[in-house]
């Protein structure tokens, strides 16, 4: 905890209005969320490289973002860091019964979609008007937001009974593709293309994949077999660009089997 309050020290010593450092004083809520974002892609991306010293230096470049909104927001008055701690750790407890309530709680154990229950019960307290979609962060990346709203529409009975049906829509959106891109409707195309992506999502969600995961997945493996690929080219002496879409793809496909 010592360590904490150190960082705490440091943070109120860069915001000192006249002492501090000019840079981290002309901050606001709005200039310090775009590196809030680049710091959990970084940890996200050490965790990816199996690179514990570089999640524990990235860990702390998130941490300082949490200490510097706390910071800001007890320059207005608002809140601090004290209150953030205490809100999680509250939320927390609340979200699992199953390990912080009463015996018979326990006893039970945990229930199926309990989290997300306990979420949308905590949405009503503040707003009886509230609809299961609202919270869902603006700011997420597509994929994940398209993840959580189909993820909020099944809690409530919005959703088909399995993979079956979500497999079913993606033919569906699909075959309406084709039909704009026949129409050479540029507007309706890229709506349609849309839906498409939020259906592949649905099916991602129904086949208990993360879809961001499986992308990641998918650009490391092009990126593998298109550099063995480009490689292998090189080596014969020959220019990518020079060759024709039907000699490329025999390369490719020797890429994909080497």
């Amino acid at each position: 905890m010592a360590s904490i309050q150190k960082l705490l020290e440091i943070m109120a010593d860069l915001r000192n209005p006249e002492t501090g450092c000019p840079w981290d004083r002309q901050q606001d809520f709005s200039t310090i969320a775009p590196y809030t974002v680049e710091e959990a892609y970084e940890v996200a991306d050490a965790i990816a490289r199996e690179d514990l010293d570089g999640l524990r230096d990235e860990l702390g470049d998130l941490l300082f973002q949490v200490a510097f909104y706390a910071r800001m927001a007890e320059e207005q008055g608002a809140f601090d860091f004290e209150d953030v701690a205490r809100g999680i750790c509250d939320k927390m407890v609340r979200r699992h019964p199953h390990v912080f309530g009463t015996p018979e709680e326990r006893e039970k154990g945990p229930a199926k979609d309990a989290w997300h229950t306990i979420k949308a019960t905590e949405r009503a307290d503040k707003d009886s008007n509230a609809s299961a979609i609202d919270g869902v962060a603006q700011a997420l990346p597509a994929l994940k937001r398209a993840e959580k709203l189909g993820k909020r529409a099944s809690i409530v009975g919005f959703d088909w009974p399995d993979a079956s049906g979500a497999r079913a829509k993606i033919d569906e959106e699909l075959s309406e593709l084709a039909e704009a891109q026949e129409a050479r409707d540029a507007e309706n195309t890229a709506e349609e293309l849309g839906d498409l992506l939020f259906a592949v999502v649905n099916l991602s969600r129904h086949l208990k994949t993360d879809p961001e995961q499986a992308l990641v997945a998918a650009n490391r493996k092009f990126e593998r077999r298109f550099r063995s690929m480009e490689q292998a080219i090189i080596s014969s002496g020959q220019a990518i660009s020079d060759l024709d879409i039907d000699t490329l793809e025999n390369h490719w496909q020797k890429a994909k089997n080497s």
